[in-house]
């Protein structure tokens, strides 16, 4: 069963091939265009964190609500899920102002291209 937990993990996953597959240049990672691309497909990543962090606390907020959230060591569970809900919301105001950058760094990728006079791979 696919829990929202290993999907998040899975995602974790892709990003760490994607840091591997782009620590050296080689075949379809070698030019603007291809940055261009993956730029623009992290943006669209980035674009849904908000909501995904919001979302990650349902659980908390529904066991909060029916009284049944414990805390380690006996703390207070009211304390506890004010804290963890100001933290969410750091994040997420965080995660907008990603946002906003890889948008920025989507556009300023947009007019690079590639020079191919010479390159014998586009001629013909």
């Amino acid at each position: 069963m696919t829990t929202p937990g290993r999907t998040a993990s899975q995602a974790g996953d892709l990003i760490r091939q994607f840091n591997h597959d782009t620590i050296t240049t080689g075949d379809g990672w070698q030019y603007p265009p291809n940055a261009y691309d993956a730029i623009g497909s992290l943006a669209y990543l980035v674009r849904m964190l908000p909501q995904a962090i919001e979302q990650t606390i349902r659980p908390v907020q529904r066991t909060h609500e029916q009284g049944r959230v414990t805390v380690d060591g006996g703390g207070d569970p009211m304390a506890a899920v004010a804290e963890l809900r100001g933290a969410v919301a750091q994040a997420v105001t965080l995660a907008q102002h990603l946002s906003a950058a890889v948008d920025h760094m989507h556009s300023a990728a947009s007019p690079l291209g590639l020079d191919t006079r010479g390159l014998p791979e586009f001629e013909g």
